[in-house]
């Protein structure tokens, strides 16, 4: 989605256009991940983002996306094949194979 930062957008079409419910959208306002969010109107009125906040929350989303949590060494080395177990064609990554 490209994103004007002088706009202002809909919840609805923030959702939409980040493939999420409108509900996750919310509790990120009510939450302060998405901060700025305006109440336009009377009454209940209606929600508008400024566009700059959308910016800021699509990269920490994508900033999120890539952190991968690090393994603990004795982990890592666990869930790591055995390097003679995969050079002669014994053991688990053989036996999977010829399923």
């Amino acid at each position: 989605m490209q994103v004007d930062g002088t706009r202002m957008y809909r919840v609805r079409d923030v959702a939409e256009s980040l493939d999420v419910s409108v509900a996750t959208i919310y509790r990120a306002i009510e939450s302060g991940v998405l901060p700025g969010a305006l109440k336009v109107g009377t009454g209940n009125g209606a929600l508008r983002i400024p566009g700059v906040a959308v910016q800021r929350y699509m990269l920490a989303c994508e900033q999120a996306a890539r952190q991968t949590p690090a393994l603990p060494p004795e982990t890592a080395e666990a869930c790591a094949p055995a390097p003679a177990a995969v050079a002669d064609g014994v053991g688990p990554a053989s036996a999977a194979g010829a399923r």
